[in-house]
């Protein structure tokens, strides 16, 4: 019986000796990138009413929230080892308060050789961070998830996530009961 070589893997973050590296970008075309990532910051239903209404110890939690997540994406080479440095031409990030959490939206954009989603992920990350530390004399309980939701440009083009498969995995994982293999 002839067994099957598997298939050798290729990390473009390591080298043929598998040592982290920067991957060179150089030869890429500079083209348009945008990426949206999303966070739900889950709290206390008290916390949560408290936050509609504005009733916070630290002011204005979202409003420092938004600024945290714009500082945070232009800083994102600096905090993630191997991110390239992005001319970014735009960063919005927006805050929802609904169902009982707080849902950040983080979009970048750039006209660059590589792409955007770990800026879009890291502006989601600190906003979440952010609302953590304005609320937590509130509650220490809070808790959150970030996700790439889509992303474009570039030579792998676009990408979105399936909201509706997401959730029913999740579901599935989350459903007490027997699972079938």
């Amino acid at each position: 019986m002839d067994a099957k070589k598997p298939a050798e893997i290729s990390l473009t973050h390591l080298t043929r000796d598998g040592h982290a590296h920067m991957v060179d970008v150089g030869a890429k075309d500079v083209t348009a990138r945008r990426a949206l990532a999303r966070a739900r910051v889950r709290m206390s239903k008290d916390t949560f009413v408290r936050l509609v209404a504005g009733d916070t110890p630290k002011g204005d939690v979202l409003a420092a929230a938004r600024i945290a997540g714009i500082q945070a994406a232009k800083k994102t080479s600096e905090l993630i080892p191997l991110c390239h440095l992005v001319a970014l031409t735009r960063v919005e990030v927006t805050i929802s308060l609904d169902g009982g959490a707080a849902i950040i939206d983080a979009s970048a954009e750039a006209r660059d050789r590589t792409g955007v989603e770990m800026e879009a992920m890291v502006a989601a990350s600190v906003a979440a961070l952010t609302i953590y530390d304005m609320l937590k004399a509130v509650d220490r309980g809070m808790s959150f998830d970030v996700e790439l939701v889509e992303k474009a440009g570039g030579k792998s083009g676009t990408w979105q996530r399936d909201e509706r498969d997401e959730r029913d995995e999740r579901d599935e994982a989350d459903a007490p009961g027997e699972k079938t293999p």
